[in-house]
């Protein structure tokens, strides 16, 4: 039988120091064998517990929302992995720049990924490209110093490149905004609704949503906070963390969606054979076989792939694994060998965005679920 009290134990300790709020779901051959909420959401006071209900944000764990949604589009014949994005999005087309872009994390600095200048064509990039960081597009651009939704979205859909196309894998944001404009495109949706339509609804996910700027889609007091915004000068709750997702008003390709740890996990099953399948297994194979490779990254479409680097959060599970991690402390990874799923939700960047500790959090709390199953077969 599965004893959980190891796992409990890492995550008890995690809370405050690491996260104020934890959610963890584990499922094992096709089973729920552990869910559980750790920590509070108002950590001052401690008079609101999280439970197996609250809402995370889920960061860019959203992505993999997003390219599910696409590739059931794919599926369904009504666009093509290898179909340039200009066929879509007929102003992501022209002669970009090759350039550093700014740097997320530090203001007026740059980063540069090819010393050398350039042109990339627009028009050449396709879907897989987008779904595999492979494009050449920045990592991130300022969209949240735009005045509205709308420049937001001009922004990225003209911005300049940061590598030629298929040299580097840089994961981008931006690559995955293109992608959710072009699934409102091809189902004449809004984002929101695209992603019920083709991955939340089927799935019975009833938790999962979009938090629009400015909607009342509830109770704040169910949702755990984020980070004290310096752009927004105030704690973050019950709205997306993501500058950039919250000047496009909160509903994009990159970011968010708020869901719980149980719900993510059941995406999650959704990749592994039997009853709970959204997509075709020849699907399946073609998203989680190694696309890309950059020394020890490794990509998928739309997932991150198993990781020979000791301190990334997939290396203890298996080779075959997949999944993606988000920047508030949220994570989603499926072991096929083990048929083992485990999402692993926090609010980590509650603390601030410097001496991050939710790597170690992850790899201790994976490394343990692996050694417990280990020792129960």
């Amino acid at each position: 039988m599965f004893d959980p009290s190891s796992i409990e134990s890492i995550l008890t300790a995690a809370v405050p120091q690491i996260c104020p709020a934890a959610q963890l779901t584990i499922r094992w051959r096709d089973e729920v064998i552990v869910q559980r909420a750790y920590g509070w959401l108002d950590p001052e006071t401690q008079q609101r517990a999280t439970t197996v209900q609250t809402l995370f944000d889920l960061a860019s764990v959203t992505k993999l929302f997003v390219a599910t949604s696409f590739m059931r589009l794919v599926e369904a014949g009504r666009v093509t992995l290898d179909q340039p994005v200009a066929t879509v999005l007929s102003a992501f087309t022209g002669a970009r720049p090759v350039a550093a872009y700014e740097n997320p994390l530090q203001s007026g600095a740059t980063v540069q990924i090819v010393e050398e200048s350039g042109v990339v064509e627009a028009g050449q990039v396709t879907f897989r490209h987008l779904l595999t960081h492979t494009a050449g597009l920045p990592a991130w651009r300022p969209l949240f110093r735009q005045a509205t939704s709308e420049d937001a979205r001009t922004m990225a859909l003209t911005t300049f490149f940061s590598a030629p196309l298929d040299s580097h894998i840089v994961y981008s944001d931006i690559g995955l905004i293109l992608l959710g404009m072009a699934l409102e495109e091809l189902t004449g949706q809004p984002l929101a609704d695209a992603v019920s339509t083709w991955v939340l609804n089927p799935l019975r996910l009833v938790q999962t949503r979009y938090l629009p700027v400015g909607a009342q889609r509830c109770d704040p007091t169910t949702v755990a906070p984020t980070e004290q915004c310096q752009w927004r000068q105030r704690r973050i709750v019950a709205e997306v963390h993501d500058e950039n997702a919250a000047r496009l008003g909160g509903v994009s390709g990159h970011a968010g969606l708020f869901s719980t740890a149980t719900e993510v996990a059941a995406l999650g099953q959704s990749f592994l054979a039997g009853k709970h399948s959204l997509l075709q297994p020849t699907t399946i194979a073609e998203m989680t076989r190694t696309q890309a490779s950059e020394g020890d990254l490794h990509r998928g479409l739309g997932f991150l792939l198993w990781s020979p680097d000791r301190e990334a959060s997939s290396h203890p599970f298996s080779q075959q694994t997949f999944g993606h991690t988000g920047f508030t402390g949220t994570s989603l990874w499926i072991d096929p060998a083990r048929a083992l799923v485990v999402a692993l939700l926090t609010n980590e960047v509650y603390h601030g965005r410097v001496n991050r500790r939710i790597g170690q959090l992850r790899v201790a709390v994976h490394q343990t679920i692996v050694d417990t199953l280990d020792q129960t077969k």
